[in-house]
């Protein structure tokens, strides 16, 4: 039986509690990403945000304010006043199949995987994309 671990993400870039809309926004663009877990400072999992958290949390750029004050802006919003608590996780040793009809049923793009409370990894929609092209190559052979 397939398991997370197989397949979940790790490391896994995260932020803490007290860093900016401005460092999510950073990461999130650096890195591709759009789900961010936020950590405490012993690395255990408080909470999310997600590429829309930050869309809704953002002045819109019809509000005609320069890069520069809104970097100033953002920068003063912690992290923790906009993140998601109320998240569903996982262990590393949940079945893949439970995880899969966790995100289709609750429609969540992602599972932050945690291990004795300790963010360990994260288990995305593109996991899965990435283990049914896996399936489709084996098929193919």
């Amino acid at each position: 039986m397939l398991k997370i671990h197989d397949w979940m993400s790790s490391p896994v870039f995260s932020l803490y509690e007290t860093d900016t809309l401005h460092h999510a926004k950073s990461l999130m663009n650096l890195q591709r990403i759009r789900h961010v877990p936020i950590v405490d400072s012993e690395k255990r999992f408080v909470g999310l945000i997600t590429h829309r958290d930050l869309l809704r949390a953002t002045i819109s750029q019809l509000a005609d304010l320069d890069a520069e004050t809104l970097k100033e802006i953002d920068s003063g919003i912690p992290i923790r006043e906009i993140m998601r608590t109320d998240i569903r996780t996982c262990t590393p040793e949940t079945a893949l199949k439970d995880a899969a009809e966790i995100l289709l049923n609750h429609k969540y793009g992602c599972l932050p995987i945690l291990d004795d409370g300790k963010l360990c990894g994260i288990l995305t929609e593109a996991d899965f994309l990435k283990l049914a092209i896996n399936l489709m190559e084996a098929l193919d052979e």
